[in-house]
Parts: structure tokens; sequence; C-alpha cells
């Protein structure tokens, strides 16, 4: 009897374990390489940001969520490079990997358009670290508020912009409006937290671009009534310790704040970059592989592109968004076409996304969602969203541990996690002084 047939996947988010649990009873060896042990709930990242959830909550050890898996080794390691003519993985350390079917579901990064230095001032969302971080300045920012020495020294530390309206920036600027009107209402003395100024900047005609336009009508007039102040049609050109400058038309004007978040968009890893390069396939402006209808790498079959990291056109030619429901179903249309091939059937048809819908939660009980195409909002889109995330949360004892947290927030408005990791503030407050930006390891 031959040697079974390999399945490497690369990265253990949602389409890589997808496809790796899809094949749990197909006869083939899988190892599941990611440079993490764990699978992070993404969708939920915000709320480690805004201190609703510890970051082991939305976190589940990959070795932990397959270990009945008898024909899945889980690996820790990071993909480099790929020679798909002799179907082998290089990874950082040096180690080489064979395969007979790769999975590549490495994800994407944050974009800054090719204005990287001001990640140093704005971070983004895409880790437990960035979500962690964030955290950190956010509470950092109403401590030394109750510290500063002048009005506008106070006024700058209590204004904060997110940069980017879709829903990643929506759900932060609503949920760090929620933290300032109610969560710290009575916890500071010389200051008052609700007078903090949230702002979101756009650089469309209006927020959730992607979404049905009475939706994100909708939305303005849910975030805006928690207090959030809408900027749109802007182009950000600056942002530094001072804070953010921006064109609108064209005069130039600039916003003091110590408090820069950015919810901007999405571009291909290095990694990313080179598996394009190396199977000479076409990308998108943000460097996602263009793929063929059935996912797989033009020229190369045996290689399938999932997730994020993918540009995948439904039958119209429209290109499908990166969100986790495609990212799972083209998992596990991965998984079944390897299983079809081995078993000697005719190659399956063409992948064909089920869009479920797309929803944004904006705060409590404000959300809005479009659902089978009926468009809902309000207090019933916020319960579907939650019913939903609650379902994908990987490990049961997460869920449990995210639905009495939610529900004790809920009837308390306390964020039980509103810690300031990192280095200890009192040793960040010589350097902010200096900088205007506190280091967060």
């Amino acid at each position: 009897m031959g040697e079974k047939h390999r399945v490497v996947i690369l990265g253990g988010g949602f389409g890589g374990l997808a496809a790796a649990q899809k094949l749990k009873h197909v006869p083939v060896e899988v190892t599941l390489i990611d440079r993490r042990n764990f699978h992070l709930f993404q969708p939920l990242l915000y709320q480690v940001a805004t201190g609703s959830l510890s970051p082991g909550e939305i976190a589940a050890p990959l070795r932990g969520v397959l270990s009945r898996q008898k024909n899945t080794l889980v690996l820790l390691g990071e993909a480099i490079d790929v020679d798909p003519a002799a179907n082998r993985v290089t990874l950082r350390d040096g180690a080489t990997f064979g395969y007979d079917s790769l999975i590549v579901a490495t994800g994407t990064q944050t974009s800054y358009y090719g204005n990287d230095s001001w990640r140093e001032w704005a971070p983004s969302l895409k880790s437990i670290e960035e979500a962690t971080a964030i955290r950190h300045k956010i509470l950092y920012a109403f401590e030394r508020a109750e510290r500063a020495g002048t009005p506008d020294d106070a006024r700058a530390w209590l204004t904060f912009i997110i940069v980017g309206a879709g829903a990643t920036g929506l759900e932060l600027s609503g949920a760090l409006a929620e933290i300032a009107r109610e969560t710290l209402r009575h916890d500071f003395r010389k200051i008052d937290p609700q007078k903090a100024r949230i702002i979101l900047m756009e650089g469309a005609p209006r927020v959730l671009g992607p979404f049905p336009e009475d939706l994100s009508v909708k939305a303005e007039k849910l975030v805006s009534r928690l207090g959030v102040e809408l900027i749109k049609g802007v182009m950000v050109t600056n942002i530094d310790a001072g804070g953010v400058t921006f064109k609108r038309g064209d005069s130039s004007e600039k916003l003091a704040a110590k408090t820069v978040l950015w919810a901007g968009g999405v571009m291909a890893t290095p990694f990313g970059r080179k598996l394009a390069e190396r199977t000479h396939a076409e990308t998108d402006r943000s460097g996602r592989i263009k793929v063929n209808r059935g996912l797989t790498a033009p020229h190369f079959p045996n290689i399938f592109i999932i997730g994020d990291l993918a540009h995948a056109a439904d039958e119209k030619g429209k290109p499908l968004p990166g969100v986790a429901q495609v990212a799972m179903q083209g998992g596990a249309y991965a998984a079944r076409v390897i299983r079809a091939r081995l078993e000697g059937k005719k190659e399956l048809p063409p992948f064909h996304d089920f869009n479920k819908g797309e929803m944004a939660v904006i705060g409590r009980a404000a959300a809005v969602a479009n659902i089978f195409g009926v468009h809902v909002s309000g207090l019933l889109a916020w319960l579907m969203w939650l019913f939903i995330h609650l379902i994908y949360i990987v490990e049961f004892q997460s869920r449990v541990l995210v639905f009495v947290q939610w529900g004790f927030e809920y009837l308390t408005f306390s964020r039980g996690a509103r810690l300031i990791t990192g280095e200890a503030a009192t040793d960040s407050i010589d350097q902010a002084d200096k900088t205007g930006k506190v280091h967060c390891r």
C-alpha cells in the first residue's frame, strides 16, 4: 500500500481550520502549520481592544481543537517560500515540508497605503498583541488626561480618532463611545470621560461601503446617537504624535489627538507576494492572488488559495468579500475537492459562495444586518449578531465565558478586562511627554 496523500495547510484561521476539520475522515495525512499556536476569533478582537473580553476568551489552542483528529499534525512555524514544481514549502527556520495538495489560508496584513510610518502612531487591529496595545492606548489616554497640566492637553488626550469606517471602525468607535459615556463615567475626579471626542474618519461618502445604502444610513444614525462624530469624504495625509492631518476638498486640516486607531484596508503578506511570484499568478491592487473558479492557483491545480489572500469572484465576476464565512466555505470546498480527486470522481463544480449576509455591531442593542437580502437594524440585528458570533466561537468553554461576560456587561456597563498591560503605566509617562506615544510591549 502506498503512502497517504499529504495535505499541507498553511494558516489556522477560519479557512485553514475548516479545511482541516473537513478532512477528518479522509485517508490523507494533514499537516497544519501556523505561526501562532491558536485559532483567533478575529471578529471579536475589537472587544479585547476595548476591555470587554480577555484574549483567552476569543482564542483556542489549535492542538486542543484538533486533538481528536488522528490524521492531523499541528506544527508551529511560518512559511516564507514555496516551490510549486517540487511541491515543497519552506519555513522561516529552514525546515521544508513536501505536499501533494497545498491549502494556503495565511490571510492578509494591514495596509497603510504606502505610509508605514503611520503604524507607529495609529495601531491597527489584526492580532492579539495589537488588540492589547490598543486597549493600553485607550485606557492610558484617560489616565493621562486626569493628570494633564492644561485644558488643551487634557482635550488632546480625550480626543480619539478612528480612521476607516468599515465594520471594524464602526465597532471600535461605538465601543469607545460606550466606554467614555458609561463605563468610566464615575471613575475619574478631574476629568469628565463623557466629554471625550470620538471621531470616525472615512474617505468614501458613506460608512460600511459594501453594505446596502439604507443599512449604511441606519449605521450612521446609530453611531451618531452614541456621540461619535463622523467625518466623511476626506483623505488622511499624515498621522504623527500630534494627531491627524487630512484633506477635505482642496483644503488641508489638522485634528489634535493623542490616540489614533487605524481601521483601514488590507494587503498581501510577504509570503502571499512570494506565492504569487512562484506561481506566476495575477494579483489585484491589494496583492491578493486571483484564483480560478475552483479556488486554485492558475497552472497549479494542487495549490488551493482560500480566505483573505484569495481574490475569488462569484458567477457575475464580482470579488467575494474577505470575511469569515467565505473563508470557511472555501476551506470546506478545498477539502471536498481533495476527497473527490482521491476517490477518482470527476472534478467538482466551481466554488459557489452561499452568501448568508453581512452584519456590523455599533453598540449596545445597536447593529445592522443584511441576512439573505432582508435588512435589519437596531436590537433585532444586535441579537442576531450575538447569536451568530456565539455559535462560531470554536470552543464550548469560550462560548459560555463570552456569553456570561456579555450578559454581565449588558446589565452593568462594566468591562472586566480594563487592564493597562505591557510597560507599567508610570514607566511610559516620561516617554509619552516627549513623543505623545505610549510604547506597548
